[in-house]
C-alpha cells in the first residue's frame, strides 16, 4: 500500500553566530553559514534546462578567480565570517585543473568546514581517490535519467556510462553519502522518477528530486510546465510506500520521505512550490568573484576587483557582510513582478 501526505511547511531555523564572529547576517535574522563556490562557468554537458546545445559565451580567463584568490576568499569566509560548510560547484567543477588543491586548501582550514562537491561525474572515476585524499567529505551528482537514449536527449552528450562509473568510484573512495540530484521535465523524463529511485536504492545512493527552477540560459521556463513536488511524490507513491521522515529538517532544502518503511529515504526539494527562503543559510561566490546573497538575486557584489586592488582580509569581509544585509525575504518566483536572473545556473553555481 502506498501513501503520501501533503508536504509540510518548511521549518525555519535561524542559527545564532558565535559571539563576536561578525558573521553573515541579513536584515531578516538569517545567518549564512553555507558557502557555495562556483569554480567555473564551463560545462561538458548541455542539459536542456540549463544551456543551449551550442553552449554559452564563457567567462574570459582573466576574469576568473585564480586558485589562490579562491582559496583566500574561502579562508576569509571560514575564519572571519562563520562559514561552516563549503560546496564547490560549477558549471562543472571537475573541469577546473586545480580542483584537488582547492579542496585541500579548504579542508586544511581551522575551524574545518564540511567540504562537498556537486558534479555531473564525468571524469570523477579518475579523480575520486585524489579528492578523497584531499579531504573532500562527500559528493552530489546530477543525474536525471538512467536511460542512455534519454540521457543523450537531455544532455546532448552520450556520456551516461561515464556518470555511472563516477558514481561508483565516489562510493568506493568513501565520498559518502553519495547523493544524486535529479530534475524531471514534463514530457521528457517524468517516467524516470521510479527507475531513478530504484537505481539509487539498489546502489545505496541518496536520491533528491529538485523542481525545475527559472535559471535556464534561454529563459524558456514556465511555472505551468514544471513538474511539481506533488507530481513527483504521486509518481513515486505508485510504486513505493512513502512516509514523512520525522527527523528535523532544519535549514536543509529537501523534505525527506522514508521509502517502504526505511531506512532508505528520498528527498524532494520544492524550490518553487514550497520555498524554504525563511530558513536559507547560503551565500554564493561566482567563478569571477561576485557575491550573490540569493540564487535568484539580480544584483551582485564584487570582491574580485577590490581584492586585486589590494584590499585587506578585513575589508573584503566587510564587503561580504554588507552584501548579505541586502538579502530579500524570499526569491519571489510567485510574484507577478518576478524577473529571472540574467546569469544562468551554469554561471551562478548551484
Amino acid at each position: 500500500m502506498t501513501s503520501t501526505s501533503p508536504l509540510p511547511d518548511p521549518v525555519t531555523r535561524r542559527p545564532d553566530p558565535a559571539p563576536g564572529t561578525g558573521g553573515l547576517v541579513d536584515r531578516h535574522g538569517r545567518v549564512a553559514t553555507d558557502l557555495r563556490v562556483s569554480l567555473t562557468d564551463r560545462c561538458n554537458l548541455r542539459c536542456t534546462y540549463c544551456m543551449p546545445p551550442e553552449g554559452l559565451d564563457w567567462l574570459p580567463k582573466v576574469e576568473v578567480l585564480t586558485d589562490e584568490e579562491l582559496a583566500r576568499l574561502v579562508r576569509i569566509g571560514v575564519e572571519r565570517l562563520g562559514i561552516r560548510e563549503v560546496r564547490f560547484t560549477g558549471g562543472e567543477p571537475l573541469l577546473r585543473p586545480g580542483l584537488v588543491g582547492i579542496v585541500g586548501a579548504a579542508t586544511a582550514l581551522r575551524p574545518r568546514p564540511e567540504v562537498s562537491l556537486t558534479t555531473n561525474a564525468i571524469g570523477l572515476a579518475r579523480v575520486a581517490p585524489a579528492l578523497a585524499a584531499a579531504g573532500l567529505d562527500r559528493i552530489n551528482v546530477s543525474l536525471d535519467t538512467t536511460d542512455r537514449d534519454r540521457f543523450t536527449q537531455l544532455t546532448h552528450r552520450d556520456r551516461l556510462g561515464d556518470v555511472l562509473a563516477g558514481l561508483a568510484a565516489a562510493q568506493r573512495a568513501g565520498l559518502t553519502p553519495v547523493k544524486v540530484n535529479a530534475v524531471l521535465l514534463r514530457g521528457i523524463n517524468e517516467a524516470d522518477a521510479v527507475p531513478l529511485l530504484d537505481f539509487c536504492l539498489e546502489h545505496g545512493y541518496q536520491l533528491r528530486f529538485i523542481e525545475q527552477m527559472p535559471l535556464d540560459a534561454h529563459h524558456a521556463w514556465t511555472r505551468g510546465e514544471m513538474v511539481t513536488a506533488e507530481d513527483i511524490l504521486a509518481r513515486l507513491a505508485a510504486a513505493h510506500d512513502l512516509t514523512p521522515d520525522t527527523e528535523e529538517r532544519g535549514s536543509a532544502p529537501a523534505e525527506r520521505w522514508l521509502v517502504d518503511g526505511g531506512p532508505a529515504t528520498v528527498g524532494v526539494i520544492a524550490s518553487v512550490t514550497r520555498s524554504f527562503c525563511g530558513s536559507c543559510d547560503r551565500t554564493r561566490l561566482t567563478a569571477d568573484g561576485q557575491v550573490r546573497n540569493c540564487l535568484f538575486a539580480r544584483e551582485e557584489s564584487d570582491l574580485r576587483t577590490p581584492m586585486r586592488d589590494g584590499a585587506t582580509d578585513a575589508e573584503l569581509a566587510d564587503r561580504w557582510r554588507i552584501a548579505t544585509l541586502g538579502k530579500l525575504p524570499g526569491h519571489g518566483i510567485d510574484d507577478p513582478s518576478f524577473l529571472q536572473p540574467t546569469r544562468p545556473m551554469s554561471a551562478i553555481g548551484g
